[in-house]
């Protein structure tokens, strides 16, 4: 059941406009807060290291965002901590992200923060210093169906800023803990609001990349990364083939590839070739036409249910789903395959179904649920 109104509330600040215009609503309306910030990587770890750029300009949760998140606690006059979790991060978020991709897989370390840290630690946090609730800037929309006795999450009034693609991983008892204030909000808005609050970060800019992947270089990342820890980039190179099996070219390693890329395979060809699949056993890439990257099968494993329970054996539910934060969700019929697997059959054919990121299931508005594409 939802909880009492005037409880102590602890407010996820990342120093952004979102979060800090969550404070001031909330400071608005009478409500006790303390302000929390996880300081979840150190930005200039490994800067300049191995083709790493020095610049952390434009990386969430940068040391200078815990700067303003820091001065907008004091413009709102409110209690802050940050919250070291950087070895948390590194074992929960860094490391599988790289194992996923030496293994061919790309994974979405976004969804894995916020499973793992952001409302599991913050949570607790919040518990410890006596707040029984969290406020976030996401733009998502949660409350209680009395008659299914379920927290739901759904997408919120700004569909351009829907963020519950990554969201998917909330339990029940976290979404009951949890208030996302600009569900109902369009961004403009709330950047109005932020400037009528007196807040320096009315009009910054959101933040656009990973955190500990400056420009989205994946393959760089994870050089430096493996070089500082003393290990070396496993040799995963292999045969570019096609379809057929046609070896028609080679590579160096299937790290540097993701399913349905298109640049940066090394070979020329009268059509444009894209990457089809990864197989990480025998370090063949199978790249083919864009036509071939369609399919209208997904399975999906590791799964959380939120509007439902879950799936019945040979039960089967209509779903539209999204494959990537950008897709727009496509109609399926989701059945189970046993307690953690799901078999999706799209209607239409969906181009670049790609291992390691996550579906996530909608009925209209709602999160019916998600996991991991295999």
């Amino acid at each position: 059941m939802p909880n009492e109104p005037n409880n102590t509330i602890a407010v996820a600040m990342s120093g952004g406009v979102d979060s800090s215009a969550v404070a001031a609503l909330l400071r608005a309306q009478g409500h006790d807060l303390v302000g929390l910030t996880l300081q979840l990587w150190n930005q200039r770890r490994l800067a300049g290291h191995e083709g790493m750029p020095e610049s952390v300009q434009g990386r969430c949760c940068s040391i200078d965002d815990v700067y303003d998140a820091r001065h907008v606690a004091e413009q709102l006059d409110i209690p802050y901590y940050v919250v070291n979790q950087q070895e948390r991060f590194e074992a929960d978020v860094v490391k599988p992200f790289v194992s996923e991709y030496l293994a061919g897989r790309t994974p979405i370390p976004c969804t894995l923060c916020n499973n793992h840290l952001k409302f599991d630690q913050l949570l607790t946090t919040a518990r410890q210093i006596g707040a029984d609730r969290i406020a976030t800037g996401h733009y998502a929309r949660n409350h209680f169906d009395q008659v299914r006795q379920r927290w739901i999450l759904s997408r919120p009034e700004d569909k351009s800023k829907d963020q519950t693609y990554f969201l998917f991983g909330l339990t029940q008892e976290q979404l009951s803990r949890t208030m996302f204030p600009l569900g109902e909000m369009q961004k403009p808005a709330v950047r109005q609001m932020a400037a009528e609050a007196g807040l320096a970060v009315a009009q910054k800019s959101d933040s656009q990349e990973i955190c500990f992947i400056p420009g989205g270089d994946y393959n760089t990342f994870l050089k430096a990364y493996l070089d500082e820890q003393g290990e070396d980039l496993p040799n995963t190179a292999g045969e570019l083939v096609t379809t057929t099996g046609e070896v028609i070219g080679h590579h160096e390693g299937i790290q540097s590839f993701t399913v349905g890329q298109r640049k940066g395979l090394g070979i020329t060809s009268p059509n444009p070739l894209y990457v089809l699949a990864i197989h990480p056993d025998s370090h063949q890439v199978t790249v083919g036409s864009d036509e071939d990257l369609l399919s209208r099968d997904l399975f999906a494993n590791r799964l959380n249910w939120i509007s439902i329970p879950g799936l019945a054996e040979g039960e089967g539910v209509r779903v539209s789903i999204k494959i990537r934060h950008r897709h727009t969700p496509a109609m399926a019929t989701l059945t189970r395959i046993d307690d953690q697997t799901v078999h999706a059959f799209f209607d239409e054919p969906q181009r670049a179904i790609t291992p390691g990121q996550s579906a996530v299931f909608y009925q209209e508005d709602e999160v019916v649920g998600g996991g991991w594409i295999t």
